[in-house]
């Protein structure tokens, strides 16, 4: 984990990767739950059966859920010790360049696109991929813009 003492410190990696996540698996229960939470129990993420014989040969995690990774893939990558709280405030951009088979490990690499100063803290503009270890395409790429607050 990357520890940064204030967050204007952050300022410094504009343009750069500054932080890689430790890594999650994605297992059929945490793709079950996330089918639940968000009632999306679409055949190819569900049944094992019907998606062995579907295209990816397995049932697979839905986007949004390898989006919701973001949030504790972040928390594993770095740390901002003067930061007393931090919001999301969107995302810009997402794309989903590859599938996310049940069973696989994650891991998201952090690059630095915009710091901007706003009251009380900073709007930080990040791209955030996520990989699929083993295999070199991502499965996610989003542009996330986050507020920390000192």
């Amino acid at each position: 984990m990357k520890r940064f003492a204030h967050l204007a410190d952050l300022a410094a990696f504009i343009g750069q990767e500054f932080a890689r996540s430790g890594v999650l698996l994605v297992d059929q229960a945490r793709i079950d739950a996330f089918a639940e939470a968000t009632e999306d129990r679409q055949w190819i993420h569900v049944d094992a059966a019907r998606a062995a014989s579907g295209p990816f040969g397995a049932t697979i995690a839905h986007g949004f859920l390898t989006l919701s990774l973001l949030p504790p893939l972040m928390t594993s990558a770095f740390a901002i010790d003067d930061v007393r709280m931090g919001l999301n405030y969107g995302t810009n951009r997402v794309r989903f360049p590859a599938p996310v088979p049940v069973g696989s490990r994650v891991q998201a690499r952090f690059k630095l696109l915009a710091f901007d100063a706003i009251d009380g803290g900073a709007q930080l503009t990040i791209e955030a991929t996520i990989e699929r270890l083993g295999h070199a395409k991502p499965v996610c790429v989003a542009e996330q813009v986050v507020r920390q607050y000192v």
